[in-house]
């Protein structure tokens, strides 16, 4: 049902001391819109026991749809948070061929199921659950709302980055939002240009939206209260799985709906891998093949489910895909409880 894969320095750190939520300094959530909804039940799990009562700050990074359940994650009840997400993206619903305009409507109804009464100010106010926003911020043509203009802009990026990664940074700097109690130290190989930048209650909802700005099909997010000016759209663009390394001491946890790793968005057609010397201290977590192949349509969900199935097929569909997802965390519960770490495989066979 579930595969684990840790980095050398993680697998030796639970050879010696077992698999333990203290264990952990860092929790990593990518982009994939509802590719995520294979990781509810391990969400719920994760937030409602595996990390209960937690005293040790953990710092949440993530993407798009990774930092939408990151901002349920650092609320005080985070099982009702990841609820109320769940459900609102179960049920959201488009006309044919729907417009940016109204994709990001949609969008604006999910801030306020992720956020609740409250939510804003939990998040900001919370010392343990330390969460931090990926945002990209676009310069050039991918600034424009013109499509035309906009899809010449990101014809030039992925041009740039099947050359290489690091030619994406004349147009897209990697803005990070986060809790200003946050120590999280990244380095980043590729250098892209990267600040950060305090939350309130009065910028973290558009720098969540932001995040999950994708383009083309939502509008992007201009002017962010108390952030340089400019066009700020997913945070997915940069930062699609990852691939920069974490440098405070300590553990990450990296639950993903994938063993395949990509560092940006436009690495999702390319056999370039993510480096293994970023993911020496990282512990992943995914589905195996023979849980996804039996799922309905042998897949996970994805965004051209609004496509290929009518409304009733698809929330069926991915209703049946959250129940599912309950038996991955009873499976990561009973390696944890049993501590059988003889289940944990090297992440050097995927990324080597």
């Amino acid at each position: 049902m579930l595969e684990i894969y840790a980095g050398d320095s993680a697998m030796k750190t639970i050879k010696e001391n077992g698999i333990s939520p203290d264990l952990f300094s860092s929790f990593l959530a990518a982009s994939g819109g509802p590719k995520w909804f294979t990781l509810y039940g391990l969400d719920k799990y994760l937030f409602s026991e595996f990390f209960k009562n937690r005293e040790q700050a953990l710092n949440l990074i993530g993407s798009s749809v990774g930092a939408f359940r990151n901002a349920c994650f650092a609320q005080k009840d985070p099982l009702a948070a990841i609820e109320r997400l769940a459900k609102n993206y179960h049920e959201t619903t488009y006309t044919a061929k729907a417009k940016p305009a109204e994709v990001s409507e949609k969008a604006l109804e999910m801030m306020d199921a992720i956020f609740g009464e409250s939510g804003e100010q939990e998040i900001v106010d919370n010392l343990h659950f330390k969460a931090h926003i990926i945002v990209a911020k676009c310069n050039g043509f991918v600034a424009y709302e013109n499509k035309f203009i906009q899809g010449l802009g990101l014809a030039k990026s992925y041009v740039n980055n099947r050359i290489s990664r690091p030619r994406l940074n004349s147009q897209y700097e990697r803005y990070i939002f986060q809790s200003s109690h946050s120590n999280l130290e990244l380095s980043d190989p590729d250098n892209i240009p990267t600040s950060r930048l305090p939350f309130s209650t009065g910028n973290i909802r558009n720098a969540l939206l932001a995040s999950g700005s994708i383009p083309l099909v939502m509008r992007g997010i201009s002017d962010i209260e108390n952030s340089p000016k400019g066009m700020y759209r997913d945070g997915g663009i940069v930062d699609y799985h990852f691939d920069f390394e974490i440098k405070n001491p300590g553990l990450t946890l990296y639950p993903h709906f994938s063993s395949s790793l990509k560092a940006g968005w436009f690495d999702k057609s390319l056999t370039r891998k993510v480096r293994l010397k970023n993911y020496d201290n990282t512990v992943l977590i995914c589905p195996s093949a023979k849980f996804i192949d039996a799922l309905p349509h042998h897949k996970i969900p994805d965004r051209n489910d609004f496509v290929t199935m009518n409304r009733k097929q698809r929330m069926w569909y991915w209703q049946k895909v959250m129940n599912d997802s309950e038996k991955l965390a009873e499976s990561f519960d009973q390696i944890y409880k049993n501590q059988q770490l003889n289940q944990i495989k090297s992440i050097n066979q995927l990324l080597a």
